[in-house]
């Protein structure tokens, strides 16, 4: 039998919407990481530290979005958030599981 998660369906939905509003920043990672992937050896360092700055601000944004909504549980429920939040990021996301 499948265990379904507690806070599924809340978390669907804020990445859903995160998808959507930072859909810049996602492909500008993307971009970045394609960068890195084609430079030439002498720039490779550089373009890599570009990649890591995007991945590390989308990160940010994905830390806010879980801090905001876990501030608003009681702290047993809010390890259990956050672990499921961790949890589906990390399926969706894994450059950006924080």
């Amino acid at each position: 039998m499948l265990r379904r998660r507690r806070f599924g369906d809340v978390i669907k939905r804020q990445l859903d919407l995160f998808a959507r509003e930072h859909a810049g920043d996602i492909d500008e990672t993307d971009e970045r990481l394609e960068a890195y992937n084609t430079a030439d050896r002498d720039e490779a360092e550089e373009r890599y530290g570009d990649y890591v700055d995007s991945v590390d601000l989308v990160k940010e944004f994905l830390e806010e979005v879980r801090d905001t909504y876990s501030r608003t549980l009681d702290e047993p429920t809010r390890d259990v958030y956050e672990r499921e939040f961790e949890r589906e990021l990390a399926k969706r996301w894994p450059r950006f599981a924080v």
